[in-house]
């Protein structure tokens, strides 16, 4: 998580609330650790020092849910009037509105920061436990994300997985986590790996083990200060109503009477979620391996990895064969790369491009969240100019860097306005810590496919915790079955370029708490494909929409042309913002749930298309070749209908798997083969097919294919030629 803060509740007062601010840093107040965890990855809270002995005060214990919001209510009221002397300065809080440094004490498992880190590691040496000769499965990183795909695996009844940690379970960047859960997010995919997270810790993991994994079901509390976000609040809401989660809007009387503390006077509602809640990231991850090694699985800490070995078949196809650690190493044809910030390093050793960029401090402007922990309450959101780690140092576990003060102060007055006894609250430490982001703000899911049998389970935008349960089961059913049962599909192409991977993990990071329009478009990352039709289609008023790296034509604006400039981090860094950006105008528009103004432009092309012709630039979609001497046995094993037609002929067929399903849809076209290559084709033998498919599947379509062609040996190749030609497509009515 970010960086946080916690503060007590008032100079008098007896209580605690504190910021986290859900950037990579955080302050803490007074208050005492909440109950239900266990383990060095807990972040108590001081209580007020009262000569000389630490104070905490006694909240009620957590009740069922139809009581917790009284609880909540009575709790906070207790947290915000108990009566306690001031603090001596010199021990207590320094002042919010003052313009004191941070503290330095942290209230944290390790008193380390980052530049203590680099020293040597105080930690045992040598593993945990003996290293296996050979394991079905090796798991790298023992944070949330690795830990969940260890207790699936072994659920699944795979035998011998192993999951190594360079030093101890959560030491990443899993220990500093707020650990909360909010079930409700624009996904439907992602809601349901929430459900499953949910069930896993608040159930599952205490019924298995008999451990308490520290889940506090204490609600969740979404806020909207304006009415689009109340709109996007109802949405959530209707789509919970389609999964079975609880949700209640409630107008800011309702808020006030939940949450006494909050200042309700600039709300337009909230989105209250009853049995959201929070949850403990050591008795999590030590429930979960407990759970795993009671099925076989095993579990080596100190082992870093040092190495990934790999073989190319006769096939030339490289595949996995062994993990190498400084203890040794462990014969295994199956790796699964859960590693956090440190995924990169691991995919470099294997030759697998993993696009993370790790910001090490976070707010966002007007978004915070406010977390009860124990007497004190956390504050967390996202800011427009994180701070990016360049390298990422292998040393680095159970620490934390010193919280940017320049960074993280302008958004205090966010905190301030939204609970207002903040103003007169002290700070007690700091939290402030790594945390990886990726382009789309997805996690980096399945087999890479330029390395069979290496997985990536990373990069999961600060919402390891919340997702780990839902994107470990779906990983280990995709090692264990050859594919997810949802659809988590990456993008490889632009994994190697430095800017397109900066600019949108950037973005993603700034807009991690932006309201999620149905139209909207980056701005970080564009121009980076664009076909040979590019400069006329703008030049006509074509905007462009972002699909995996192209400028997709969108529409045609009658006003003119809106061209996309380069990405100005929102004005952060020094970088200039864009001053009267045309393209940056037309998408504020979409930023709506109605119809955006443009539709009325793109109905009149819709019924141009179906009264004469339109002629579609489609130069985004992917373009193969399926060429050689067993092309034909390929294709009857991987489409539904018949493609072998005469030369020119082309089919449209959808693309199977071994389970009867569908893989996709696309066009296959007959090629005759020749001696000789033309700009349209290849120069092959034996039997050739060309495949275009959509390109928002084409990295999909064209890894499924290549898979095939591994495991049944086919004689033929998969060309791709989507960079080198253009696509158009003639549509209208059949006359």
């Amino acid at each position: 998580m970010g960086p946080r803060i916690h503060c007590p509740a008032r100079r008098r007062g007896a209580g605690v609330v504190g910021g986290a601010f859900r950037p990579l840093g955080a302050v803490t107040g007074f208050g005492r650790a909440a109950g239900g965890g266990s383990g060095a990855a807990r972040t108590p809270l001081l209580g007020i020092l009262e000569d000389g002995e630490p104070q905490g005060l006694k909240l009620p214990e957590v009740p069922k849910p139809r009581v917790l919001m009284a609880w909540l209510s009575r709790a906070l009221h207790v947290a915000a009037t108990c009566p306690c002397r001031s603090p001596a300065w010199g021990l207590g809080p320094h002042s919010l509105t003052s313009r004191a440094g941070p503290t330095t004490e942290k209230s944290v498992p390790y008193q380390r920061t980052l530049r203590e880190a680099q020293g040597p590691s105080v930690v045992a040496q040598g593993p945990s436990r003996p290293l296996p000769s050979t394991a079905n499965v090796v798991v790298i990183g023992g944070g949330s994300l690795g830990c969940q795909t260890l207790y699936h695996l072994a659920k699944l009844g795979v035998s011998g997985a192993v999951l190594l940690e360079r030093e101890r379970l959560t030491s990443g960047t899993t220990w500093h986590t707020a650990g909360l859960l909010w079930q409700l997010r624009p996904s439907d995919v992602e809601v349901e790996l929430l459900a499953h997270t949910r069930r896993v810790v608040s159930r599952d993991l205490e019924e298995e083990t008999g451990l308490h994994t520290g889940w506090i079901q204490n609600g969740g509390l979404f806020i909207a200060s304006n009415q689009q976000r109340l709109d996007e609040y109802k949405r959530l809401m209707s789509l919970g109503k389609v999964y079975g989660v609880e949700s209640h809007v409630l107008s800011p009387a309702e808020t006030k009477t939940l949450y006494p503390l909050m200042n309700v006077d600039d709300l337009y509602g909230t989105l209250y979620v009853p049995h959201d809640g929070t949850m403990d990231p050591a008795g999590t991850c030590s429930a979960l391996a407990r759970a795993a090694t009671a099925r076989g699985a095993q579990v080596i800490e100190n082992c870093p990895v040092t190495g990934i070995r790999v073989q190319t078949d006769d096939f030339g196809v490289r595949r996995v064969v062994a993990v190498e650690t400084e203890h040794g190493s462990i014969q295994t044809s199956c790796v699964a790369n859960c590693a956090g910030v440190w995924a990169g390093a691991v995919g470099q050793m294997a030759g697998v491009k993993v696009p993370l960029n790790m910001p090490n401090v976070r707010d966002h402007d007007a978004s915070v969240y406010l977390r009860l922990q124990g007497d004190a309450l956390s504050v967390g959101g996202y800011e427009a100019n994180p701070i990016f780690w360049e390298e990422v140092s292998d040393k680095f576990a159970f620490g934390l860097f010193d919280l940017d003060w320049d960074v993280f102060t302008q958004h205090i007055e966010g905190a301030i306005n939204r609970v207002p006894v903040l103003e007169k609250t002290g700070v007690k430490s700091t939290v402030c810590g790594p945390e990886s982001f990726t382009p789309d703000h997805k996690p980096l899911m399945g087999e890479a496919p330029e390395l069979r049998g290496f997985f990536l389970g990373c990069g999961f935008n600060s919402a390891g915790m919340m997702l780990g349960g839902g994107c470990g089961q779906e990983l280990a059913h995709w090692i264990v079955h050859g594919s997810p049962e949802k659809d988590m599909r990456f993008h490889h192409l632009l994994t190697g370029h430095h800017r397109w991977i900066r600019e949108r993990s950037h973005e993603a990071y700034a807009k991690n708490y932006s309201v999620v329009f149905p139209h909207d478009e980056p701005l970080a990352g564009r121009n980076m494909r664009r076909d040979p039709l590019h400069e006329e289609l703008l030049a006509r008023g074509c905007v462009f929409q972002e699909r995996h790296g192209w400028e997709r034509p969108g529409w045609f604006n009658p006003q003119g042309t809106a061209p996309v400039l380069h990405y100005d981090y929102y004005g952060a860094y020094g970088t200039p913002v864009h001053e009267d950006y045309a393209y940056g105008r037309l998408l504020a528009d979409e930023y709506t749930f109605d119809f955006p103004p443009h539709h009325d432009t793109i109905k009149k092309e819709c019924l141009a298309c179906r009264g004469a012709a339109a002629v579609f630039d489609m130069s985004y979609f992917g373009k193969f070749y399926l060429v050689g001497q067993d092309a034909r046995k390929a294709a009857d094993w991987l489409f539904s209908a018949d493609v072998s037609r005469p030369p020119g002929s082309t089919v449209y067929t959808c693309m199977l798997n071994p389970r009867g399903g569908t893989e996709s849809d696309l066009t296959v076209s007959r090629l005759a083969p020749g001696p000789q290559a033309s700009p349209l084709a290849p120069a092959f033998e034996g039997d050739g097919y060309y495949l275009a498919v959509g390109g928002a599947v084409a990295q999909h379509n064209w890894t499924y294919i290549t898979t095939v062609l591994q495991d049944h040996k086919f004689q033929c190749q998969l060309l791709d030629s989507s960079e080198d030609l253009g696509m158009m497509s003639i549509q209208g009515p059949a006359r």
